[in-house]
């Protein structure tokens, strides 16, 4: 009884600290999104909510049905795809790289890290104008400079070619941040380990193979998963650079969703894109834990 009463005296205190937080909580996160859930039902009436019809299934249906939403989904994809091969790669010869010995080591860990902190926004204005149709910066170089094409290309202008700076600018600005990471899981492996791998004859490609890349499993799974999930959250660069166009050919599913709520004011399918994003999230995210924590060998 006495126990039982101290750890009762234990709990109401902590449980008072907790009690602001589970309030903002429950007003701006979980509230908000119960009741978009329940709008994703509805043919939402946004100035007068209490006439909205009630529709099932049906937005989510629509949306499924829809071949905008289908280039959305192939959009976010293919951007998903080779931002996080192109990142994982890249990133990690970069962090091997600079886990050596060299002169302006911490210089180039800065200059590499750089990217990632500069504004999403600056940096999508900025591919905007290098990939211009007319006077942008790469087509100059490739037609004037090194004369590889006769005319400029309109990048922006061709549903395929636009996802070429969308891709790049992820890439510029997101792979100091997995090199980061990817320095954090080497200088986690004991020197002395690999000092004996060397001894005992193996390489550096055996080294790499045998030692490293097993003992950072740990953090190659986190990178791809957050990584993953990034990617399907992409929205700055495509909206900023593609805007959708041409011909609502260029979205990624959260640029779809803002467009059919905040400009087509269709808060009802806006909200049935969200939570199909969401649900493949979940599922994705799921499968990939599931995979990335299996033992080596099974």
């Amino acid at each position: 009884m006495v126990q039982t009463q101290k750890k009762r005296n234990q709990i109401i205190p902590a449980l008072i600290f907790l009690l602001p937080g589970f309030v903002l909580f429950f007003m701006f996160f979980l509230g908000p999104l119960l009741y978009s859930f329940r709008i994703s039902f509805f043919d939402w009436n946004f100035a007068h909510p209490d006439r909205s019809t009630f529709v099932g299934l049906q937005n989510y249906i629509n949306e499924l049905k829809s071949p905008i939403f289908h280039r959305a989904v192939i959009n976010t994809a293919v951007y998903t795809g080779i931002t996080v091969i192109v990142k994982m790669v890249l990133g990690f010869f970069v962090a091997v790289l600079l886990n050596q010995k060299i002169g302006g080591r911490a210089f180039f860990r800065v200059a590499y890290y750089l990217p990632v902190i500069t504004s999403w926004v600056i940096v999508s204005l900025l591919f905007t104008y290098m990939f211009s149709g007319q006077g942008g910066l790469v087509n100059y170089f490739l037609k004037d400079v090194l004369h590889v094409i006769n005319k400029n290309v309109m990048w922006l202008a061709d549903p395929v070619l636009a996802l070429v700076p969308v891709v790049l600018v992820d890439i510029w600005k997101g792979v100091g941040w997995t090199v980061i990471i990817y320095l954090s899981g080497l200088q986690a492996i004991p020197v002395e380990l690999l000092e004996a791998a060397a001894v005992d004859g193996a390489n550096r490609w055996q080294r790499l193979i045998k030692i490293m890349l097993p003992m950072m499993r740990g953090t190659l799974t986190f990178l791809v998963v957050v990584l993953v999930l990034g990617g399907l959250n992409a929205y700055v660069p495509f909206q900023l650079i593609t805007h959708g166009d041409p011909m609502d050919q260029t979205h990624s599913i959260l640029t779809l969703m803002y467009r059919s709520t905040f400009q087509n004011l269709d808060f009802g399918s806006g909200a049935a894109i969200s939570y199909l994003l969401t649900l493949f999230v979940f599922l994705l995210s799921f499968v990939q834990l599931k995979l990335l924590r299996k033992p080596a060998g099974e």
